[in-house]
């Protein structure tokens, strides 16, 4: 049996002698990636790194140097508007503050007027009582003997509103309260006070001597110690009088116990102010024949000091 030669093939090329080294051949062939190809080729063709930051630090800067200068190109054009308005403002405030002076005076002069009027009226209806009542209803001045009392806050006073005056219904350690003034007033018109005064308010059949907060007001008006009470009356009698009663005794309670101060001293003449407004609650025409005193033609006032 005759043996078949090999088959040989003639279409495909030889395979190299190296085929098997693929990867080592690729590595020499190729030594740099194409990625690293490719930006070694777009900074070829660009510019260097250090230009192109250097362009673009320039170029903010002059962006800046822009804005600043149309910043004070702006500035500068409307500073003289903002000190027109200034002007206009300033010029409208002192017309403004003119205007409620000259507002003030005319409110004094007609209060002025009132309390003239008032006075003449009592002078004329009141008969031979007249001047007792402008006193009693603090529409006129008074001046005469009388005392000073004045009233004060302990030393190194606290203002925080506690101690033990406040945790037993007083009020602050050292503190003089709304409530200590008007005992220490009702004490003097019940001692024989004619008139009495705070710190230059008068005080009336209808005043209200009240609190807010740390601030002692009288008629709504604040006071600040320390707190100066005048008040008209027979001197040596009325210092003793109130000093004996129970509202002088409450005052020397206040001084030993929570050092609030007061003096007292009898004064040969003191001067009382008119009470700056009155308020007539009803009123009626006199009619002939009516008493003196009762009927129409009376005031509802009141007596004492709240």
């Amino acid at each position: 049996m005759s043996q078949q030669p090999p088959v040989r093939s003639t279409g495909s090329p030889l395979a190299r002698p190296d085929a098997s080294m693929s990867l080592l051949t690729n590595v020499m062939e190729h030594s740099l990636d194409d990625g690293y190809a490719e930006a070694a080729a777009r900074r070829a063709e660009g510019l260097p790194r250090t230009l192109r930051a250097k362009l673009g630090l320039a170029a903010g800067l002059v962006l800046a140097a822009a804005v600043v200068t149309v910043g004070a190109a702006e500035a500068r054009i409307s500073a003289p508007v903002l000190a027109k308005e200034r002007e206009d403002l300033i010029d409208r405030v002192e017309a403004q503050t003119a205007a409620v002076d000259e507002l003030e005076q005319s409110v004094d002069t007609l209060r002025e007027d009132v309390q003239e009027r008032q006075r003449r009226a009592l002078r004329t209806q009141g008969g031979d009582q007249g001047g007792l009542v402008g006193l009693l209803a603090g529409a006129t001045e008074v001046q005469g003997p009388g005392v000073k009392l004045v009233v004060d806050d302990a030393k190194g006073t606290d203002q925080s509103g506690d101690g033990p005056r406040e945790s037993s219904g007083f009020a602050d350690t050292g503190r003089v309260r709304d409530r200590d003034m008007q005992r220490v007033v009702n004490g003097l018109w019940e001692s024989g006070a004619e008139a009495v005064a705070i710190n230059g308010q008068r005080l009336t059949a209808l005043s209200a001597i009240r609190a807010a907060g740390d601030a002692i007001l009288v008629d709504n008006r604040p006071l600040v110690p320390p707190y100066t009470v005048l008040a008209v009356g027979k001197a040596n009698k009325l210092s003793t009088t109130f000093q004996d009663s129970v509202d002088g005794q409450y005052l020397h309670a206040l001084q030993e116990n929570f050092g609030i101060r007061f003096s007292i001293s009898d004064e040969r003449t003191v001067r009382l102010p008119a009470a700056p407004s009155l308020i007539v609650r009803t009123a009626e025409p006199m009619t002939p024949g009516a008493e003196q005193g009762s009927g129409p033609g009376t005031a509802d006032t009141g007596k004492g000091t709240s």
